[in-house]
């Protein structure tokens, strides 16, 4: 973050109590260029405090003057940021057979109120290999909760055989325990929508009752085919459970609100033969690769599915008529509205507007659609949908001994730090070591000033990390790197104690989970 935006968000603050000082209409555009969404609703601010700052009409706390405190110290911030950390050795061999795996380590930092990301991370047990996910939930949290509990079941499923599949049916017609799929690795903060998981297991079943019925389905998928399976099926089944009869209205508003609201994803599977990435959206997955001089290279395993793809571009303004040339993306989102171009969820780009409006007709009168995340809005120029698909894109890499650890990171951490920064400071938080290159010849004719910035940048990569957590390591440099590359304490301070109503307007929720690849089991298989 440059240091002219670090003085506008202390002006900002400063001036708050000026904004907020009428009973006058907010426009939401003013801050889409911060969301996945571009909507034009418009907020009445109805109520406002004298001492203890202002209520939006949904309830929301908003700041005044009074409630503004940049000055956390470093005990605050340290508690903030590693709150949700979470740090799993495991086992080199699980009995059966070698894990690529090392250790991961995964933390979360909110900004919207609560936080739309989410993560996964799991061991297969009827297959080989581990998962890991990071999902960036809009439009509210709910699809990405329901996609980070579920979708590793679909991937898992996908890969068993067709005889473990043919005993968890047995187990479920007999009433007997089911085998364990999956071993989660949970943090203590992460929930269930416990109200729809008779729902969501009665789909998974009939998904794997339907590869039994498959004669190609004998020793299971291979990962990359798993992988699309997985994420086009469990979207089929969001989209299936907003539009059926459900046994309670609690579910039933779930499940709509499940596929109104969107999510992209990346995940990985990691496994003894490489890895495989799975990328819908504008997540992100980047390998750290160590080179035979100690330095370090970032080699991405996904491309970001937004505007700024010009293939993926390409790809949906040839699904549509040349009628629809400029308005299929404009303003560099699809249909001026969305920044993602693949996501789960989102059936206002993938429905009829007849059968949305449906759908909202159906829930009970009395229902405060506003309260669900939900409301009447057809995106501009909706012609021929759908807009929007969750075919992921696969990629593949065979690991090799110099194949040090893989990031998975929702964009909140790629807004801030660029792939080869984030995969400098794991390599050095791991390694302990900072490189430094000579000096230049070039740089020996800078001037006194150049030279002191210089020497400023080669200070802070030289400072040794606060956090053991590597994930923490990387949020804390993603938001608190001053203009030097040095971790300013005040700007981290600033950032961390924005009020929720200002803290997204600065930075987005941010997920980064780091796993340690086992470069001793790669090297036979390299050589």
């Amino acid at each position: 973050m440059s240091g002219r935006l670090y003085a506008s968000i202390l002006q900002r603050a400063a001036s708050y109590t000026q904004t907020f000082s009428s009973c006058a209409s907010i426009q939401y555009s003013h801050i889409c260029h911060l969301s996945s969404w571009g909507t034009s609703r418009t907020h009445q601010w109805c109520h406002r405090g004298e001492e203890s700052g202002s209520w939006s009409q949904a309830g929301r706390h908003l700041s005044t003057r009074q409630d503004l405190d940049f000055q956390h110290s470093r005990v605050q911030i340290n508690s903030i940021l590693r709150s949700n950390e979470q740090t799993v050795s495991v086992p080199e061999f699980d009995g059966r057979g070698l894990s690529a795996v090392r250790k991961f380590e995964s933390n979360q930092l909110a900004a919207n109120t609560p936080n739309e990301d989410r993560r996964s991370a799991a061991t297969c047990l009827q297959s080989k290999g581990m998962l890991f996910g990071v999902f960036d939930g809009h439009g509210g949290w709910a699809c990405a909760q329901a996609v980070s509990e579920r979708l590793l079941y679909y991937i898992a499923i996908a890969m068993m055989s067709k005889q473990s599949l043919e005993e968890l049916e047995r187990c479920m017609e007999h009433g007997r325990p089911v085998p364990p799929i999956l071993q989660w690795y949970k943090h203590h903060a992460d929930f269930n929508y416990r109200e729809s998981a008779s729902l969501y297991i009665d789909h998974l079943r009939v998904f794997w009752q339907e590869l039994l019925d498959s004669e190609e389905h004998e020793e299971g998928m291979c990962p990359p085919d798993a992988l699309h399976h997985a994420f086009k099926r469990l979207d089929a089944d969001i989209s299936l459970e907003a539009q059926v009869p459900l046994s309670n209205d609690l579910m039933k508003s779930t499940a709509i609100q499940v596929a109104f609201a969107g999510c992209t994803a990346c995940v990985a599977h990691v496994g003894t033969d490489g890895i495989h990435i799975a990328n819908a959206g504008d997540c992100r997955a980047v390998l750290g690769v160590q080179e035979e001089d100690g330095s370090w290279r970032a080699l991405p395993l996904s491309q970001d599915h937004n505007s700024q793809n010009q293939a993926e571009v390409k790809r949906i303004t040839a699904e549509h008529p040349p009628s629809e040339r400029d308005t299929v993306v404009t303003d560099d989102r699809l249909l001026g509205v969305l920044m993602p171009l693949r996501a789960f969820g989102d059936v206002r780009f993938k429905w009829s507007r007849e059968l949305q409006q449906s759908i909202l007709n159906s829930l009970e009168s009395g229902v405060d659609l506003d309260s669900l995340n939900l409301y009447q809005y057809t995106p501009p120029n909706y012609l021929t949908p759908p807009y929007l698909d969750v075919a992921p894109e696969i990629t593949y890499h065979k690991l090799r001994p110099q194949d040090r650890f893989l990031i998975l990171g929702t964009d909140g951490l790629w807004d801030e730090l660029r792939s080869e920064e984030a995969v400098r400071l794991v390599g050095e938080h791991l390694s302990g070591v900072h490189l430094q290159a000579p000096v230049s010849p070039s740089e020996r004719q800078l001037k006194l000033g150049q030279m002191h910035e210089l020497l400023q940048k080669r200070r802070a990569r030289a400072s040794p990390p606060l956090d053991t957590n590597a994930a923490t390591h990387l949020i804390r440099h993603a938001l608190g790197t001053g203009e030097y590359g040095e971790l300013c304490q005040e700007r981290l301070a600033s950032m961390l104690a924005l009020p929720e109503d200002l803290a997204r307007m600065y930075r987005d929720d941010v997920s980064a989970t780091v796993v340690y690849l086992n470069s001793d089991l790669a090297r036979p298989h390299h050589n």
